[in-house]
């Protein structure tokens, strides 16, 4: 069953297994016949009996050791036949497409789709640069940042107007106020005797 919330995890999946090497955002083998549900050794079989349809670095690219150590990609999986022992192919978008050709089933189409939408969603993303909305987003929160200043600043201009009122009314009040006057002490007063 379709629901926007799996389809969005399914996607982010894609995209977490989507490189940058020599330029070209790529797929490698592994990761593909990961999402195909099949061995790693069968869709390589499956590509090198098709392989002139994979002809050209624009579909498709045998990694080398150098570029495993640098990415990272070649990191030890505990378990027999977990670790790498050949190069991965590393395959472009057009190659991911071709590769639908290839593994001619219901469920390699299906996951190729969502490929092809994990490809675009990464390209929209580039094209949106995202330094400018960062300039943008800098922008605003220095306007909301003087904004806030001049409040805080302009309350506190207030409060000293109000603490000057406050005290004119004080003095008002102590003037408005009836004198006291130094009545003598009523009942015993010891100083008084001494």
């Amino acid at each position: 069953m379709f629901t926007p919330n799996r389809f969005k995890m399914k996607l982010q999946i894609i995209q977490s297994k989507i490189y940058e090497i020599r330029g070209q955002k790529v797929m490698l083998d592994f990761d593909l016949a990961e999402l195909y549900g099949t061995e790693t050794g069968q869709l390589k079989r499956a590509v090198r009996r098709n392989v002139k349809r994979f002809e050209g670095e624009d579909f498709m690219f045998e990694l080398t050791w150098e570029e495993l150590s640098r990415y990272q990609i070649g990191i030890l999986d505990i378990g027999r036949g977990r670790n790498i022992k050949y190069l991965p192919f590393a395959f472009t978008e057009l190659g991911v497409a071709m590769l639908s050709s290839v593994l001619n089933n219901d469920i390699a189409i299906e996951i190729n789709k969502n490929i092809m939408r994990a490809f675009v969603a990464i390209r929209a993303l580039l094209q949106n640069n995202p330094v400018e909305k960062f300039e943008v987003l800098k922008n605003d929160l220095k306007e909301l940042k003087e904004y806030v200043e001049e409040i805080f600043t302009d309350q506190n201009d207030i409060n000293e107007d109000t603490r000057m009122q406050l005290e004119l009314i004080n003095e008002t009040l102590a003037k408005l106020q009836p004198k006291k006057y130094n009545r003598p002490q009523i009942g015993f007063n010891s100083d008084r005797y001494k």
